[in-house]
């Protein structure tokens, strides 16, 4: 007979907040933020340099099973292992991705969100945050050009591609159906085309959600046509249109255009206006991805880059790249209210079709839901668009800066313009050549995320690996840049030197 296990049960009761616990909230979350505010005043480079294996050790040695800690020193527990820890994407010295610094009103209103905890999918658990979101996202369509949009926010731009391509191929599908039953003969309907038929037209430089979301969807991997581009990376509506009617003459359905208004390795945007053009002519679903490109809605100056997103079907924006925002914070917009109640769906528990409270739930791929609207609401009032698009064009005039200085660097090389704020380059001094070159991309990356102190990315550009910098922070200035650069260069010549040293064996060197 197996005994009995003795060991006392933990009896730590669990910290909820309530109206009896409002003080321990107001003393937990003020020493938290007093813990954080130290950590920010201080951060001057990204990251530190503790070995990756120590973090992994790190994590993996405390047990989630163990004696609990309390609130106090648990919340100190996470300071120590995780913040202490953190990338700190408001530095000079973070280049790497599209990570932003983020509005302070923003993070306030995390803060909102955190303790009261709503889900704006329906209205009785929202209320007023369903009015408050639908009213932002009325603001965004709008700046579009959409004057009677419609949207919905969604987890990022991965999932705004998703929910697009969805609400496309069943447009696509129903056109079809439609269109091939009123010249049949026969009163009965023609089906709708397979899924195997139908056509997404993209280029190289498109976001890799598209790809995957059309797999998602249903559709095989040669449904996504790649559509040639000129020598900066942007869609040619010329060889869009050629695209489709061979896709046509091959007896495939077109089911969307995905246009790209801030590639994600160039930051170049699509000729917007011409595509539309072509998509109006062949009666194809055209989306923007503006999930980069969505600042300049609200740029005092450069505005009209986005010329032409406003006969687009759907756009994507990324408020957690371009406005500065917390993640995660992406809207799904289209032109037509109506495209979104093709993914509708209804249960009786939570939506039934005769409600008639706003459910937001009834256009959304989510059911639970943050309520994400509130801090672009928050910073909308704080600030006003327009000190959003200054921002954001302060990042792309510091790109325009950073190439001046890559240019004018003997040992760096500029791989290709930008229309946003990426900068695309390599090490390559006189003398070193193009496979000596690419060999230092991926260790010259990983020396500096190592080190901490500047974080750059890789990409692969015309087939050649390339670093990259994301620019999205407005406080950084040229001459951080120029310094950021030499240490970059510094760096590949310490690894350079330290790859050709010769290696000594036995007293002699070989």
């Amino acid at each position: 007979m197996t005994p009995l296990d003795t060991t006392p049960l933990d009896t730590t009761p669990l910290d909820l907040i309530s109206p009896e616990t409002a003080q321990r909230y107001r003393q937990a979350v003020g020493a938290t933020i007093d813990r954080l505010a130290d950590r920010i005043a201080v951060a001057e480079v990204p990251t530190t340099d503790t070995p990756a294996v120590d973090l992994h050790q790190r994590v993996a040695t405390v047990d989630l099973d163990g004696p609990a800690l309390g609130t106090e020193r648990a919340l100190a527990e996470l300071d120590d292992l995780f913040v202490r820890e953190a990338v700190w994407f408001h530095t000079p010295g973070y280049l790497a991705h599209l990570n932003c610094p983020v509005a302070l009103p923003a993070v306030a209103a995390e803060a909102v969100l955190a303790a009261v905890n709503p889900s704006v999918d329906t209205w009785d658990q929202s209320r007023i945050g369903t009015d408050i979101e639908r009213h932002v996202v009325d603001w965004l369509a709008r700046r579009i050009g959409f004057p009677a949009g419609d949207g919905i926010f969604t987890s990022g731009g991965s999932q705004s591609n998703l929910q697009a391509l969805l609400l496309a191929r069943e447009a696509a599908t129903a056109a079809s159906a439609t269109a091939a039953s009123a010249t049949a003969a026969s009163a009965t309907p023609a089906p709708a085309p397979a899924l195997a038929d139908l056509a997404v037209f993209a280029t190289a430089e498109t976001h890799f959600s598209v790809r995957k979301s059309a797999r998602l969807l249903g559709l095989p991997d040669a449904a996504v046509v790649d559509v040639e581009t000129d020598t900066s990376g942007r869609m040619l509506p010329s060889a869009l249109a050629l695209a489709i009617a061979d896709a046509r003459a091959d007896g495939r359905t077109p089911m969307a255009v995905v246009a790209t208004a801030g590639t994600t390795d160039r930051g170049v945007i699509d000729p917007l206006a011409p595509i539309a053009d072509v998509c109006d002519l062949e009666g194809v679903w055209l989306h923007v991805d503006a999930a980069y490109g969505c600042g300049l809605l609200v740029s005092p100056t450069r505005r009209h880059l986005l010329d032409g997103i406003e006969r687009a079907r759907s756009v994507t924006t990324d408020l957690h790249k371009s406005f500065f925002q917390p993640v995660s914070s992406s809207v799904l917009v289209v032109r037509d209210p109506a495209d979104l109640r093709r993914a509708s769906w209804h249960a009786d528990y939570l939506n039934p079709e005769d409600a008639t409270e706003p459910n937001q739930v009834d256009k959304s791929l989510q059911t639970t839901r943050r309520f994400d609207a509130l801090k672009l609401w928050a910073t909308l009032r704080a600030s006003g668009a327009e000190a959003i698009g200054r921002a954001f064009d302060a990042v792309v005039d510091l790109a325009a800066d950073t190439h001046t200085l890559v240019q004018a660097d003997p040992d760096l090389v500029l791989v290709a313009p930008t229309q946003l704020s990426t900068v695309l380059f390599r090490w390559q001094p006189a003398g070193v050549t193009d496979e000596e070159s690419d060999a230092m991309v991926a260790p010259l990356r990983a020396a500096l995320l190592a080190e901490g102190r500047v974080l750059i990315a890789k990409t692969v550009v015309d087939g050649r690996p390339c670093n990259k910098l994301t620019l999205l922070n407005p406080a950084t200035t040229t001459e951080q840049m120029r310094a950021s650069l030499d240490h970059v260069v510094a760096t590949a010549e310490r690894l350079r030197a330290a790859s050709t040293r010769p290696t000594v064996t036995g007293g002699a060197a070989r």
